[in-house]
């Protein structure tokens, strides 16, 4: 009785924290490669014709937060509008020699990762201003990481509302089934952000987190 009071509680919170809002500052996070700016694309391609930042096979390709103001998404016929907050990869350790077996050069290797550490100091700032979460994690490695469960546990700490979306469904090891078992208590949603795989599912749990 007391666990479902809690639930029904939090729900209706957070259901009256985001009704009438004119914007939801909503957070991109997760490791590096997850797919965090495929996916933030994808809704800026979506629904305001641009991209929203570059990306690559490198890692920490996104080193800085960046962001995209009034981008409103329609479904099921609801509107809502958001401020997408696409984050830098969330790493315990980022070492220079990392960029240099991409063939990067060493000082611009030295310069990247500087980049990346800073990026990674701003992207923790900036969970304070997130109103909602969209944690992004690749379903073809092992969820079971130390980033992964810090991220998820920092936010929870905050009680932020949490989506998991498992990225790359398309490739043949993904497996969403293994990042639901790592998250239980969360809503795991497997997409394709290349694709455009499942993004209706991805929609629908959307709304759902914020309303």
């Amino acid at each position: 009785m007391k666990v479902k009071f809690f639930k029904n509680f939090g729900k209706n919170f957070f259901s009256k924290l985001f009704r009438g809002k004119k914007e939801i500052n909503l957070g991109f996070y997760g490791p590096p490669n997850a797919g965090k700016t495929s996916l933030a694309n994808k809704l800026c391609k979506d629904w305001l014709g641009e991209e929203l930042g570059k990306v690559s096979h490198i890692p920490h390709e996104t080193r800085s937060v960046q962001f995209k103001e009034k981008v409103e998404i329609n479904y099921n016929g609801k509107k809502i509008n958001f401020k997408l907050v696409d984050t830098p990869g969330i790493a315990t350790k980022i070492d220079y020699e990392d960029f240099i077996k991409f063939g990067i050069k060493r000082k611009e290797a030295q310069k990247r990762a500087k980049e990346a550490t800073q990026g990674v100091i701003d992207a923790i700032k900036w969970i304070e201003d997130m109103e909602a979460v969209v944690v992004v994690l690749d379903s073809t490695k092992n969820p079971y990481s130390q980033v992964n469960i810090t991220i998820i546990g920092n936010l929870a700490a905050r009680k932020i509302p949490i989506l998991i979306v498992a990225n790359k469904v398309d490739l043949k090891k993904a497996d969403v089934k293994r990042v639901e078992s790592a998250f239980p208590e969360y809503k795991v949603v497997g997409i394709s952000a290349r694709t455009g795989e499942n993004m209706e599912e991805f929609y629908k749990a959307l709304f759902k987190l914020v309303k």
